[in-house]
């Protein structure tokens, strides 16, 4: 078997990358708690009112550190790690410790 990605990826990293992109972008936009709950709820995040309540509050005061993998809840959910393999710059939390590029013809 020969490993040709491998990477570690901090839990703060782990988040999906359009939400957390969106969320930050909410907070930074002045959003209010109805707002990101309305887009939570969009999203399909699973959580009655309280939970997103909540959640909602904990991103307004700590907004997530910016995700990396791409997250399907279709039905179940599903990541994808296409934009770590892809990766050319430095992110901390994210360590490439296998990167093989296939050798052009």
């Amino acid at each position: 078997m020969n490993f040709v990605s491998c990477s570690f990826v901090s839990k703060e990293r782990t988040a999906d990358y359009t939400t957390t992109f969106r969320l930050r972008e909410m907070v930074k936009d002045k959003a209010n708690e109805t707002d990101i709950i309305a887009y939570l709820n969009d999203k399909n995040i699973p959580g009655d009112e309280i939970i997103l309540a909540k959640l909602a509050e904990q991103i307004l005061k700590t907004p997530p550190e910016q995700g990396y993998l791409t997250i399907s809840n279709a039905l179940q959910w599903r990541l994808q790690y296409q934009r770590i393999v892809s990766l050319k710059e430095d992110i901390p939390g994210i360590s490439k410790i296998v990167c093989f590029n296939k050798p052009k013809r």
